[in-house]
C-alpha cells in the first residue's frame, strides 16, 4: 500500500444495497475534507446497486470496483480489493446501508494530527431505521478507554465501520481482512487493529447505523457466533491475552451461540452443550443471567 499523505481513502463494500447506496455515498461525498478518495467495491450485486454507482464513477466521483465475473466472494474479499489500491494516509470503511455525520472526517483527521501516537479513533452515533427515524443512541462518553486489547477482545464495544478512521500504516500492520471469515470480519480486524496500536474515543456525533430486516447484523446469528470461536482461536495463539480474558470470551460466545440455536429450535444437544461450556467457564455472569440480573442481547 503506498499512500498520499492526507487524504483519507473511504472503503464501501457493497452487496445489493440499492435502496441505500445513493445515500451512503452522499453522506461521503457531502463531506468537508478536502481530499477524500471514495472507492466502492461491488461484491456481486443482482439488484441494480452496482448500476447506480456507475454514475458516480463515470463522473469521476469515485472509483467502482469489482471482482472478475462479478461474483459474490464475501466483505472480507472486497475490503481488501479496495485495500489493495488505497492510496490514502487514513483508511475509514463504511457498510453499504450506513452513513456518516457531516463533519465527521475532518473531526477525525484533525484528531490525529493532535494525537500522532493514535492508530485508531472512534466517535459516537446513533441507531437508525429503514426510513433513517432515530431508534437508539450509540455514545461512549460515559466509558474510560484503556487501549487494552484486553478489552477490545472481550466486550468489543465499538464498530470497526462507521466510526472508526484508521491510520493505512496499522492496516499494513495488522494485514487484510480474513476471507475465510464469512461473518465478524470486521470484529476480527478491529482486535488485529487493536493489537497494533494505540486507540481513541473522541466525543463527537459521527455516523448512523442502519437497522432493518435485511441488514447483515440480522441474519445469521449462528453464523457470526461459530465465526467467534474461530477468532478467538487465532486471537489466542496470535497475542499474549490475559487468560481470564480468553475464559471470559469464550464463555460469551459458547452461550451466544446456544441462545442462535435456541432461537432457531435447532440441534438441542449442542445447545446444552454450549451452555455447560459457559457455565463452567463463567459461572458468576451465567448465574446473572438466569437470575434476570444480565439481559441477552
Amino acid at each position: 500500500m503506498s499512500y498520499i499523505v492526507g487524504r483519507v481513502s473511504v472503503l464501501i463494500p457493497l452487496y445489493n444495497r440499492a435502496s441505500y447506496i445513493l445515500e451512503t455515498i452522499q453522506s461521503v461525498l457531502g463531506q468537508d475534507y478536502p481530499d477524500i478518495e471514495l472507492i466502492v467495491i461491488d461484491d456481486g450485486s443482482t439488484d441494480g446497486g452496482d448500476v447506480l454507482v456507475e454514475q458516480f464513477a463515470n463522473r469521476g466521483e469515485l472509483q467502482l470496483l469489482r471482482h472478475p465475473g462479478r461474483i459474490n466472494k464475501g466483505q472480507a474479499a472486497a475490503l481488501n480489493l479496495g485495500l489493495a489500491i488505497a492510496t490514502g494516509e487514513f483508511i475509514a470503511v463504511l457498510d453499504s446501508d450506513d452513513l456518516y455525520v457531516p463533519g465527521k472526517i475532518s473531526k477525525q483527521v484533525a484528531f490525529f494530527r493532535e494525537n500522532p501516537d493514535v492508530g485508531l479513533v472512534y466517535g459516537n452515533g446513533k441507531g437508525i431505521d429503514a426510513v433513517g427515524n432515530v431508534i437508539y443512541e450509540i455514545n461512549y462518553d460515559n466509558r474510560v478507554e484503556r487501549s487494552d486489547p484486553n478489552d477490545v477482545l472481550l466486550d468489543c464495544y465499538f464498530l470497526l465501520p462507521q466510526n472508526s478512521l484508521v491510520r493505512a500504516s496499522v492496516y499494513q500492520q495488522a494485514g487484510n481482512f480474513d476471507e475465510s471469515l464469512r461473518s465478524g470480519q470486521d470484529h476480527d480486524m478491529l482486535i488485529r487493529l487493536a493489537e497494533q496500536t494505540k486507540i481513541a474515543h473522541q466525543s463527537i456525533d459521527s455516523f448512523r447505523y442502519r437497522r432493518h430486516g435485511d441488514s447483515i447484523s440480522a441474519k445469521g446469528t449462528e453464523t457470526r457466533w461459530r465465526c467467534g470461536l474461530i477468532i478467538l482461536d487465532k486471537a489466542a495463539k496470535r497475542y499474549p491475552y490475559k487468560s481470564s480474558t480468553l475464559r471470559k470470551r469464550r464463555a460469551l460466545v459458547n452461550f451466544r451461540l446456544a441462545h442462535a440455536l435456541y432461537q432457531k429450535k435447532a440441534n438441542r444437544f449442542e445447545m446444552l452443550w454450549r451452555l455447560l461450556v459457559a457455565g463452567v467457564l463463567d459461572p458468576l455472569r451465567s448465574l446473572a443471567v438466569l437470575t434476570g440480573k444480565e439481559k441477552v442481547k
